[in-house]
């Protein structure tokens, strides 16, 4: 319990590490590519344990913030990486980036973002609300915008995908609200510590998985993989930022949470939705975005700490 104490205490520094440690191990990223399921099952168990009971019964009540901002995650974003790639001709020019870039923006947010919000210190319970109600729209919306943008060259399967988000979100939130029920919020936020350091033990078997091959594809063809890095950090940093500009109205706070939300995008999902089946250069993007996803929980901090609570710092 120490261990995982001090260990939830490097909060985003180990999130970070956990990148690179993926890098100069792949074969730990072998090993536990099988259990990518259920450490994505187990890390929304856990959000939903810690989930803030009084504030999601404030968004139930009130939920324009929560439709707003599943519009703009899931409507908005998408429509604006089509309407860009398709105006910078990558149709012809880079069809599998631009597949790439499709697949990225019809994601609904990553299932670890409520974990990374809460070592953060953001309104993670905002960002389970919002990534719950976007979840349900994945399904129908992300085979529309792709067909629309990418053409028929990919297939999604709007039935397995969503009968996949239902059960892991179904699953984990009965998992999660009985453990709260069982634990009690008192003695969740006394283990505060270790509970976080449990959070980064599981995220890490998902970081170790898909960045299993990126250290061979960076020795293979470095000036292409900087490029494809330099995207994705633009990217991610511009949807954040736009974002949390649109939702300023609502308090710095929520408007850096869903900012933070927003810029995470479930490509792992994706992957699974289409089987893998995807062109080389849309992989490769895929795991450089995986940079900005790790690292942007440390170097928001400072920033989330400035405009965060001091209720929520706790």
């Amino acid at each position: 319990m120490s261990v995982l104490a001090w260990l939830g205490r490097q909060g985003t520094r180990a999130i970070a590490a956990l990148v690179f440690i993926g890098i100069v191990a792949p074969p730990i990223g072998a090993l536990l590519r099988p259990f990518v399921t259920a450490a994505i099952f187990l890390l929304l168990t856990i959000a939903f344990m810690r989930l803030d009971a009084s504030a999601l019964r404030g968004y139930v009540r009130r939920p324009a913030l929560v439709l707003a901002a599943t519009g703009w995650t899931m409507l908005v974003v998408p429509i604006a990486f089509g309407a860009v790639g398709l105006a910078l001709g990558l149709q012809a020019r880079a069809p599998d980036l631009l597949l790439g870039l499709m697949l990225q923006a019809v994601a609904s947010p990553m299932m670890a973002t409520p974990s990374f919000a809460a070592l953060m210190g953001l309104d993670a319970t905002l960002v389970l609300v919002t990534l719950i109600a976007a979840s349900a729209l994945t399904p129908l919306t992300a085979p529309v915008f792709t067909s629309a943008v990418v053409g028929p060259a990919l297939t999604l399967s709007p039935l397995a995908l969503g009968l996949t988000l239902l059960a892991i979100i179904l699953g984990s939130a009965a998992a999660g609200l009985l453990l709260r029920r069982l634990v009690g919020p008192a003695t969740i936020q006394r283990f505060k510590d270790e509970i976080d350091g449990v959070n980064i033990l599981v995220a890490f078997v998902f970081v170790a998985a898909v960045m299993e091959h990126v250290a061979a594809r960076v020795l293979a063809a470095p000036v292409q993989m900087l490029g494809l890095g330099m995207l994705a950090f633009a990217l991610f940093f511009t949807v954040f930022g736009v974002t949390t500009l649109t939702f300023a109205g609502a308090g710095r706070e929520r408007a850096l949470a869903l900012g933070f939300m927003a810029s995470q995008r479930n490509m792992g999902l994706m992957l699974a939705a289409t089987g893998g089946a995807l062109p080389d250069l849309t992989w490769l993007y895929f795991a450089m975005c995986q940079f900005p996803i790790y690292l942007s929980p440390q170097l928001l901090k400072p920033l989330a700490r400035r405009w965060s609570s001091p209720v929520a710092r706790h």
